[in-house]
């Protein structure tokens, strides 16, 4: 996951004086909407793993509507962790816990995770990922979620692979122009292969901006 939507759509957070926060703007719209839909499935004091935090301004949000979560961020990225460091102190909660460093295209990643969560969240990712890793995102998901835990996916997708709209198309295209693995991802594919790890669809929820929600729940 490198030079992910994040490193190309984000700057430095004015509001920071350390310079360590960043501000991406399509986080900044999005997170509410997101919200919405998220929140009322995570049970009350529910474990919550994101993958691929970012900025830090999805879960801080969250964390403010839901402060009885427990929320472990994560990213790749060095910088990445190191705004959502500061953006933890904002909370000084001991629900929201030290980011952590996750490589999803490691297939083995999710075994450098020592307990298992009520929720896994993946917003804006897999388009801006090799295949591989949506791949590994299930399989490790399954391990790592209780019995009945979800994953919830937030971003554009083909739906019988045909985009949904044509800024949707323009978008895979300027995808594929940076990284030939990149792209918007059909939503089919994406089910088959969460089903072969025994995730199952639960809910496709159309969103602002042709994107979409996406939850699959572990079935055992």
């Amino acid at each position: 996951m490198i030079d992910r939507e994040d490193a190309f759509r984000s700057g430095t957070d004015e509001t920071d004086p350390t310079g360590r926060k960043r501000y991406a703007p399509d986080a900044a719209k999005n997170v509410n909407v997101i919200a919405n839909v998220l929140l009322p499935r995570i049970p009350e004091r529910g474990s919550v793993l994101e993958i691929g935090s970012g900025s830090g301004q999805h879960f801080a949000e969250f964390m403010r509507q839901r402060s009885d979560l427990i929320w472990q961020p994560s990213d790749v990225s060095f910088q990445a962790r190191q705004s959502q460091s500061a953006r933890m102190e904002e909370f000084r909660s001991a629900n929201v816990k030290t980011p952590i460093s996750l490589d999803l295209l490691v297939p083995d990643w999710s075994n450098s995770v020592k307990t298992k969560f009520d929720s896994i969240v993946c917003i804006n990712v897999i388009h801006i990922s090799p295949w591989q890793l949506c791949e590994n995102l299930m399989s490790g998901a399954k391990k790592l979620l209780v019995a009945g835990g979800e994953l919830f996916l937030y971003g554009p997708y083909k739906r019988d692979d045909v985009h949904i709209a044509p800024s949707n198309e323009i978008f895979d295209r300027s995808l594929r122009q940076r990284n030939s693995s990149w792209g918007v991802r059909d939503l089919t594919e994406v089910t088959a292969v969460a089903a072969k790890s025994g995730l199952v669809l639960r809910e496709v929820v159309p969103m602002p901006a042709n994107n979409f929600s996406v939850i699959f729940r572990n079935i055992n």
